[in-house]
């Protein structure tokens, strides 16, 4: 049986040091490394995945990969994650959590009253956003 269409199957990140990012990741969206890929293996491409074993995040070893200069700049992203959190207070909370596990903030707008929002930075530069995604009520 053919399939209809394809099947994304995970996002990949290019970055110098893939342990250190996929440890990002894996200990703030509360992933686990594919089997074969947990610490200390040593490899150029590691694969995070859900709870339910789905490849989500991968991530690609590129040496002398340039931190992206957001929003602007000679190296603007070309590709960002998108977090979202039930509420303001889960918002704060992992802003904490972001940054003692090494994001920078970009921008803050979590007092916008529509969509309340942080923009950060990853260890090795990707930006990604947290946010409260506004009520479809």
């Amino acid at each position: 049986m053919a399939a209809d269409f394809p099947i994304l199957r995970q996002v990949v990140l290019d970055c110098p040091d893939v342990r250190e990012l996929a440890e990002f990741y894996r200990r703030f969206l509360g992933l686990h490394y594919r089997p074969g890929d947990e610490p200390p293996a040593e490899r150029d491409w590691l694969v995070l995945r859900g709870a339910e074993g789905i490849p989500q995040i991968a991530f690609q070893q590129v040496p002398h990969q340039a931190e992206p200069t957001w929003p602007d700049g000679p190296r603007p992203q070309m590709l960002h994650l998108d977090i979202t959190v039930p509420a303001v207070a889960d918002l704060d909370a992992q802003h904490t959590r972001a940054l003692a596990l090494g994001a920078r903030l970009l921008r803050d707008r979590s007092d916008d009253p529509v969509e309340p929002l942080r923009i950060y930075a990853d260890p090795a530069g990707h930006p990604f956003c947290v946010f409260v995604p506004p009520s479809r009520a």
